[in-house]
């Protein structure tokens, strides 16, 4: 039988004993068996696995050179995922072996091999720095320049991955290579990794090497900058201003949004602070008129909010509209802050009057919120302390959010009315057609005698006469509770304020009643028959 590897040319299967020796590192057995038949060595699994394959996945250092010195065109071999025994022995963890395997493919002139991707298009680079092995990856490098430019599938290149892996060394040794790649996957670049991380070592070589690169854009168009902006970096933030301050004037190409803004969208003031530091006059506003302040009001960051008034250049926005016309306070006022509603109204500047696009101040914002909260009436409060004049219409919006309020529990209560009768009234029948029936089959039956006949054989028994009070009473309540359950289908609100108060607690004595009146039937029929036997025997 034979095998096809990568390469297409059919290759004999490979002997088992042989991958028994090459599994177990047994370098006497496998010379013995070469030294009868060399091209046995050139068999394969039906994973296109040589015996060297093998042997490096296990690590056996001395079972590879043993090999190799009987047939060097091993260190070329492929197997079905496009791996050399170079890549394979640094997939497996084996770093030692790899360096061995390199040497001896650069000594062999072997470039080729060095420079082999896997399926996933990852060289032996790529491997090296993800698996952690930066001595082995800084050899890679200075033998074969070349990996650096390596990309994967994935966009990844090894200055990429080394960044993600904060590995400074070999990022330091990529950038002396003028050609190597630097792209990573969703769009990053090796900044955006290092701002990711928050190191400001690798960012500091990546931006004298590349400065370009803090201008570039991921997928979601975000710079390095806009990334550290949001994610609280500003150790990072620093060195990239440091190197180039007109970073800070940085806007997305799609929405024109400012590093500002991303940082109040976070609540970062220490961003925003050291932003302003380099950039005094940092642009403050989107594509659609949202100011930072907006951002952070719309996100209930309350110290950003409080960070405004302490800035010369951010005052401005205390009044400014996005392209509604809504300023801050509108923002505010409709989400019902408190906080953040009384820091606007504490700036001298603000405007309370400001209207937006439709015509309405910043007060009728509480016409679409709920009135029923404290906040709502936190806030009104302070609205009427600022201006007084508007207390009238702050009245109204009260009286009309109330409204409907109770128009959309009215609207709810049918559905949960339903739930509450069919339950409540399955259980309330189910009682009243025992009791009903108990009542006609009285504990002890009916008299025969001629003088008492068709009355009750134990109608002079306490417990008798307890057990028809108590099943009347079950019956009578339980139909009770069946009946205002019909009701209820009417005056579907007024059950629901009144459910627990009358109609729980009238099914409640209905069960106690119908547990006592059963308890006492069976007193009354069970005790005479026990007296009855203990006499007779």
């Amino acid at each position: 039988m034979s095998n096809t590897n990568s390469t297409g040319g059919a290759q004999p299967q490979i002997d088992l004993r042989l991958l028994k020796a090459a599994r177990l590192g047994d370098s006497r057995s496998m010379m013995e068996l070469a030294a009868q038949n060399p091209s046995i060595l050139l068999g394969t699994t039906p994973q296109g696995n040589t015996c060297l394959h093998i042997s490096s996945i296990h690590g056996h250092q001395r079972f590879c050179k043993d090999v190799l010195m009987l047939n060097q065109s091993l260190l070329s071999a492929t197997n079905s995922n496009g791996e050399t025994p170079l890549l394979t022995s640094v997939k497996s963890g084996h770093a030692l072996l790899a360096s061995v395997l390199l040497g001896h493919c650069h000594d062999l002139g072997l470039r080729e091999s060095i420079l082999k991707k896997d399926k996933d298009g990852c060289n032996v680079l790529h491997h090296a720095i993800r698996s952690g092995h930066k001595d082995l990856a800084l050899e890679l490098i200075a033998t074969e320049p070349t990996l650096s430019q390596g990309v994967n599938n994935y966009n990844e290149s090894p200055m990429f991955i080394a960044a993600m892996r904060d590995f400074t060394d070999v990022v330091r040794q990529l950038l002396e290579i003028p050609e190597s790649a630097h792209v990573g996957s969703c769009g990053w670049n090796a900044l955006h990794a290092a701002v990711r991380n928050g190191n400001p070592v690798i960012a500091k070589e990546l931006m004298e090497a590349r400065r370009w690169l803090a201008r570039e854009e991921d997928k979601d168009n975000n710079t390095p900058m806009h990334l550290a902006a949001l994610w609280d970096k500003t150790d990072v933030l620093r060195v990239l201003l440091q190197h180039d301050w007109s970073l800070g004037y940085a806007v997305s190409s799609k929405e024109g949004i400012p590093l500002l803004n991303c940082a109040a969208v976070r609540g970062h003031v220490r961003v925003a602070q050291e932003l302003l530091k380099h950039c005094p006059d940092a642009p403050c506003r989107d594509s659609s008129g949202r100011t930072c302040l907006h951002e952070a009001v719309r996100e209930g960051h309350a110290k950003f909010v409080a960070f405004i008034p302490e800035s010369p250049h951010l005052r401005k926005l205390i009044n400014m509209r996005d392209h509604n016309g809504r300023t801050a306070l509108h923002h505010a006022v409709q989400n019902c802050d408190p906080k953040i509603v009384a820091a606007l109204l504490s700036h001298r500047a603000i405007d309370v009057m400001v209207a937006n696009n439709l015509g309405n101040c910043a007060g009728w914002e509480l016409g679409t919120a709920d009135a029923k909260t404290l906040n709502w009436n936190e806030v009104s409060m302070l609205l009427l302390k600022a201006y007084p004049h508007n207390a009238a219409s702050i009245y109204n919006l009260h009286r009309q959010a109330r409204k409907e309020l109770i128009d959309s529990s009215r609207k709810d209560a049918k559905s949960l009315t339903q739930t509450y009768t069919s339950n409540t009234s399955l259980v309330a029948i189910l009682i009243a057609t025992i009791t009903f029936a108990a009542a006609f089959t009285l504990p002890g039956g009916y008299s025969n005698d001629a003088r008492n006949e068709g009355r009750p054989v134990m109608a002079k028994n306490i417990a008798f006469q307890l057990f028809l009070i108590a099943d009347t009473l079950a019956m009578c309540s339980s139909l009770s509770v069946a009946f205002i359950c019909i009701i209820a289908r009417w005056e579907d609100l007024e059950f629901l304020l009144h459910y627990r108060s009358f109609t729980k607690k009238l099914m409640w004595f209905a069960y106690m009643a119908t547990t006592v009146a059963f308890a006492t039937g069976l007193y009354t029929v069970l005790v005479p028959r026990l007296l009855w036997l203990c006499i007779s025997s």
